[in-house]
């Protein structure tokens, strides 16, 4: 069995910095991801609120960039799927693929991902006009008519802040009244560039290279109607990847791994890092700085570990 003092789960943002910040510090160091560095970013076209990068960069060219830094250090990469954690006093084990390995430190960052509904065409357009984040593209459509699906409080937050962009924002909602928050609500009601379309869901998105327009139906009527919009934002929950983790680590109601401010979780040498930690922002730049606190709490860590 491969023993080492950290093992990094997840390779976007988050998983590349904790790797980063534990191989600087002289850990021996495993990461494990089992698709390309990047995560969520890769599916990002374009990012213009990263710090340093003024004109914006491409999704992919930043995760290239922020991967380089591990070229300068030794440490070994599994291209292969954690399949279970079991928690033990004197060293962490975790079965990587067919083998298991033992870890000191074990920093979890594999991320989330946004639930989606299922059009035809949703995977196809994403990034071409339909997008999980008006944080991360709204500026992309100012001045244009979007339309947001959903009616949960992030359908609701989103919605507000895409209409200081777009010119028009059309909110798409399965009931007859919203599921967030009364303050919200009041919020989005008097916003005055904020259609509401209660009772409807969405069938088909239109557009054939990118979005161009998206059909509704009504759900009491079965009547179809079409909306002319430039993006499609779609908040219909979010998921963690949680699904190899001990029910001994402690998690929100949704699902998210519950840390304290140095990314420790509840399991005493287990820490937690980006989208997968239960909190309100989930952005690049806070993926980075949740890598680099879980990355050298996971060394002070060991250090004390080390000394007893």
């Amino acid at each position: 069995m491969e023993k080492y003092d950290t093992v990094v789960v997840g390779g976007g943002p988050a998983g590349i910095t904790a790797a980063l910040y534990a191989v600087r510090a002289g850990n021996s160091v495993a990461w494990v991801e089992k698709l390309a560095p990047g995560g969520q970013v890769l599916l990002t076209d374009w990012i213009d609120n990263y710090p340093g990068y003024p004109q914006g960069v491409k999704g992919y060219e930043l995760v290239d960039q922020i991967a380089a830094h591990m070229e300068h250090y030794s440490y070994d990469k599994y291209t292969e799927e954690v399949k279970e954690i079991r928690p033990e006093p004197l060293g962490h084990q975790l079965r990587v693929g067919d083998d298991w390995m033992q870890a000191k430190t074990v920093i979890l960052a594999p991320g989330a991902e946004h639930s989606k509904i299922g059009l035809p065409k949703e995977d196809e357009f994403t990034g071409r006009g339909v997008s999980y984040c008006g944080l991360c593209d709204g500026n992309f459509f100012k001045d244009q008519d979007i339309v947001c699906i959903g009616g949960g409080n992030t359908a609701l937050e989103e919605a507000l802040y895409l209409s200081g962009l777009a010119r028009k924002v059309y909110l798409v909602h399965r009931r007859d009244k919203f599921r967030g928050d009364k303050i919200y609500q009041d919020k989005v009601i008097s916003q005055s560039n904020i259609e509401i379309l209660y009772n409807k869901v969405p069938k088909n998105i239109l557009g054939e290279s990118e979005v161009e327009g998206l059909e509704i139906k009504d759900v009491k009527t079965d009547e179809t109607s079409k909306l002319e919009v430039n993006g499609i934002f779609i908040f219909v929950g979010i998921k963690p990847l949680t699904g190899f983790l001990p029910e001994s680590i402690q998690t929100d109601e949704a699902g998210f791994i519950i840390t304290d401010t140095e990314m420790r979780t509840n399991v005493p040498g287990i820490f937690a890092a980006g989208d997968v930690r239960s909190k309100l922002c989930r952005q690049v730049v806070t993926a980075v700085g949740d890598g680099a606190t879980a990355g050298n709490a996971a060394n002070v860590y060991r250090q004390e570990q080390d000394n007893v």
